[in-house]
Parts: structure tokens; C-alpha cells; sequence
């Protein structure tokens, strides 16, 4: 039952709905880092590289569709790119501030897990192929 589970070929999912949930998360992660004293500069951080990410996920999906020859590179640069952006900025907040970066790091991991269990979820959830 396990082999058949990963090998069976599925069309892939909308990002839109695992996006917006994410994105909900963080929206609602605002009320729980006032009211547990934390910074809000790192929830504010976390919510612009969330949504900073997002919108160059959405200009390298624009550019994957219309030039097609290169988009396995472009979507391979994307994902090395917003990787070592989000590593890159994060470091930085932990040198300048601990509390900062460490907000910003529980808020943007809870809601990339969100993210990614709804994708998992609407991938195993459309029917086989």
C-alpha cells in the first residue's frame, strides 16, 4: 500500500490555497506574539519575507510559463535563491537581535509548516492519475 501511495502519478495542486494559509497564519500569529510579550519587529520581519517570497514565487511561476525552455533552470534558481535569501536575512536579525530573529523564526517556520502540510494534502487529496 506505501509503494503505491508515492508512485502513483498526480497532477499537481493550485499553491493557492496552501499560500493563503499560510498566509493566515501569520495573520493570526500577530495577536499571540503581542499577548506573550515578543518582539513584534520579528513577527514583522516574518510577514515580509513571507510575503517577499511569495510574490517572487509568483514572478518565477509568471516566467517559468512563458519562457518555457528555461523554466526547470529558472524554477531551480528560484528555490537556491529564496533559500539563501531567507537564511541570509534571518542571520543577519540573529547578530543584530536575538528576540528579533527569534519571533521571526517561530512565526515564518509555523506558518511554512502549515504551508507545506496543505500541499501535502491537496497533492494526495486529488485523484490519480
Amino acid at each position: 500500500m506505501l509503494g503505491t501511495l508515492f508512485s502513483t502519478s498526480r497532477s499537481e495542486p493550485g499553491h493557492l490555497i496552501p499560500a493563503v494559509g499560510g498566509t493566515l497564519v501569520i495573520a493570526m500569529a500577530l495577536p499571540v506574539v503581542a499577548l506573550l510579550g515578543w518582539s513584534l519587529a520579528g513577527w514583522g520581519l516574518a510577514a515580509a519575507l513571507w510575503l517577499g517570497l511569495h510574490a517572487l514565487d509568483f514572478l518565477l511561476a509568471r516566467a517559468r510559463t512563458t519562457a518555457s525552455p528555461a523554466g526547470s533552470g529558472m524554477q531551480a534558481f528560484g528555490l537556491f535563491f529564496k533559500l539563501i535569501a531567507l537564511l541570509v536575512v534571518l542571520f543577519a536579525a540573529l547578530a543584530a537581535n536575538r528576540d528579533v530573529a527569534l519571533a521571526a523564526v517561530l512565526t515564518y517556520g509555523l506558518a511554512y509548516t502549515f504551508e507545506l502540510g496543505l500541499s501535502l494534502a491537496t497533492y494526495f487529496g486529488t485523484p490519480a492519475r
